[in-house]
């Protein structure tokens, strides 16, 4: 059975990733899972350290790493994290600060949604743009 860790590790894995199988992450989904669950607090661990720790350990030519090297990049930030606390009690710590969070959703912007392929009926301000279908009044 997958641990809490596992499980949210796949959920980030697959975030926005619509090929992914949840068993590798890449740096991208890697930095979100840090800042989403707060072990990026942007004072004793920033998204420099999280990308560095990333690069040092996944393999040399890779761009994703696996649940096992994500497993020893906790390690290496919970120290960073958890200053004081021995290795154990800060991996402990960086897994209670990941436990049961899903990839936020919150703060998209509203040029996302503007953009995508249902936008004319999103939003009317942009009815004045050419489509490629004829869009019909829907006001009198």
């Amino acid at each position: 059975m997958a641990s809490e860790a596992e499980r949210t590790f796949q959920r980030f894995a697959v975030f926005g990733e619509s090929s992914s199988s949840g068993t590798e992450m890449n740096n991208k989904n890697f930095s979100k899972l840090c800042k989403d669950c707060g072990i990026m607090d942007g004072k004793t661990v920033t998204s420099t350290d999280v990308d560095i720790v990333f690069s040092k350990v996944k393999a040399k030519n890779a761009r994703t790493i696996t649940f096992q090297q994500f497993q020893e990049a906790m390690k290496e930030l919970g120290q960073k994290r958890f200053k004081g606390k021995s290795p154990d009690e800060a991996l402990e710590n960086i897994y209670k600060l990941m436990e049961g969070k899903d990839p936020a959703t919150t703060g998209v912007t509203v040029s996302d949604r503007l953009h995508s392929p249902d936008s004319a009926s999103l939003s009317p301000c942009c009815s004045h743009l050419p489509s490629s279908a004829p869009m019909s009044p829907t006001f009198q």
